[in-house]
């Protein structure tokens, strides 16, 4: 349990810090220390080294474990990233306050936010309370929107008000649904918990429960970026530092994502609202599937192209879960591999930035010649996001569609691959212009976005999406399997 706090309120601590230590090196420094210290406690508390997590507030089941190490793998990759990044990339000094310019030092508010959205997705994911819930999901709007605002230009001060105030209405609707999920618990009910709510469901409020869901979906549907709720992502994605961008869509998203299978863990529990809910995330999957590869297909601005492949994906999940069985267990899968590939896509593109100081795709040709590493990494990271073998989405995508066909679901299968093609053919003009196009007549100096620590997270992170691909360890398919099995789905 000390284990449990530490992760929460480690980062807490050392981002207020961090606001006032003046040497940029040392704050730098504490920001990858923190890092990987989660990075050790995290895996100690998913292992069961440091003891069981089991309390009606705090606890860690195969669900929070699986969502636990995703976020603090993907920070420690960012952090590492960001030594370089901040070096590239210069802060604004405000005016000094006894001596300190922390107000103003966009570095300094840079590495205290990223140590406390650290602490808020931590406390989201290793709730079990679902009130307790909601304020880590919240807190983690909070902490971020500074973040999005790094650069202090008009577009990222717009993308910063977009997305606090989309979220934060997104975040109302979700507390209205743990009021109304509050409404159709029982006397019997002893904990405001998953478990402690679908131990007694034959006593829940179904037309309560059902309303609840709605609200939730739509809630934290938004945070997760699934459509029509997705219009703060494009922006936010695109102007957030190429780190923290890293974050939202490979961490954040998992967050509101995993606040969803909460509520639907309940319904699961319940017969008669575990169609409903099914049904709803089959069709929110398909939009959202179907919004992203539109949007796609001809998108000139390659932060903003990845941030719609975020929807898309973001309706894989949703899809999964909403046919059931082992499509959740899928989901789950596609979960870990979309968040380690989209990672390191987002932070390939800060080295493509670095270099070609544009975001248009038209801007950026013979990458491979230019930047081999990130080239190559890039071209890489194209053929895991859009679902080719080996990558483990190809895995996960391939189990969902044969979920979808066992099940005679003939119209979701056939539109759900008809959607995969349209992002794939966008995504695919895209990738290929800039990584085989033929160099510009202005140079550029590739070695510039090319360091060791700029390349090593991507390389790091995209292995391990092609070894899942090839081999799920033990522990990966036992966490999977327990986390689907939570919510009435079966074994991959």
């Amino acid at each position: 349990m000390n284990t449990a706090y530490a992760l929460i309120i480690l980062p807490v601590i050392t981002g207020i810090i961090s606001l006032f230590i003046s040497s940029e090196r040392l704050r730098r420094n504490l920001l990858v220390v923190v890092a990987f210290v989660h990075l050790f406690m995290s895996i100690m508390l998913c292992t069961g080294a440091a003891g069981e997590l089991n309390g009606s507030w705090i606890g860690l089941d195969h669900l929070g474990r699986l969502f636990l190490m995703i976020v603090s793998l993907l920070f420690a990759g960012s952090a590492i990233y960001s030594m370089e990044y901040l070096d590239k990339h210069p802060h604004f000094d405000g005016p000094a306050i006894a001596g300190l310019r922390m107000p103003g030092n966009s570095n300094a508010v840079f590495v205290a936010c990223m140590q406390l959205f650290l602490a808020a997705m931590s406390l989201s994911v290793m709730s079990t309370h679902l009130g307790l819930q909601w304020i880590g999901i919240e807190a983690t709007t909070l902490a971020s929107t500074p973040l999005i605002y790094y650069h202090r230009n008009k577009r990222s001060l717009e993308a910063a008000w977009k997305y606090m105030i989309l979220c934060s209405v997104g975040i109302a609707l979700a507390l209205m649904g743990v009021f109304f999920l509050a409404m159709a618990a029982s006397s019997h009910v002893q904990q405001f918990t998953p478990v402690g709510l679908a131990l007694f469901s034959g006593y829940l409020k179904i037309e309560w429960l059902k309303v609840a869901f709605i609200f939730f979906l739509v809630g934290y549907g938004t945070k997760m970026g699934l459509a029509p709720m997705h219009t703060w992502l494009p922006d936010a994605h695109s102007e957030a530092p190429s780190p923290v961008s890293a974050m939202l869509s490979g961490a954040l998203l998992n967050c509101a994502f995993l606040g969803l299978l909460r509520i639907y863990q309940v319904c699961a529990a319940v017969p008669g609202v575990a169609s409903f809910a099914s049904e709803l995330l089959i069709i929110f999957g398909l939009i959202s599937l179907a919004i992203s590869g539109v949007f796609i297909l001809r998108q000139p601005d390659y932060k903003r192209m990845l941030a719609y492949s975020s929807v898309e994906h973001m309706g894989i999940l949703a899809l999964g879960v909403g046919l059931g069985g082992s499509a959740i267990a899928a989901a789950l899968l596609h979960a870990v591999g979309h968040s380690l590939v989209k990672s390191s896509l987002f932070l390939l593109s800060g080295n493509i930035l670095a270099v070609y100081a544009s975001k248009k795709i038209e801007d950026i040709k013979g990458l491979l010649k230019t930047m081999p590493v990130s080239g190559a990494l890039w071209l890489a990271g194209f053929f895991a996001i859009t679902g080719t073998p080996p990558f483990t989405t190809f895995t996960s995508e391939f189990a969902i569609v044969r979920v979808a066909l066992q099940s005679h679901s003939w119209t979701i299968a056939i539109l759900y691959l008809l959607f995969l093609l349209l992002v794939f053919i966008g995504m695919l003009t895209a990738f290929m212009h800039m990584s085989l196009g033929k160099k510009g007549e202005v140079e550029v100096d590739g070695s510039a976005g090319e360091s060791f620590w700029q390349v090593l997270p991507p390389v790091v992170f995209l292995t391990a999406a092609l070894f899942l691909g090839l081999y799920l360890p033990d522990f990966m398919r036992s966490a999977i399997n327990g986390a689907a099995v939570l919510l009435g789905g079966k074994p991959l």
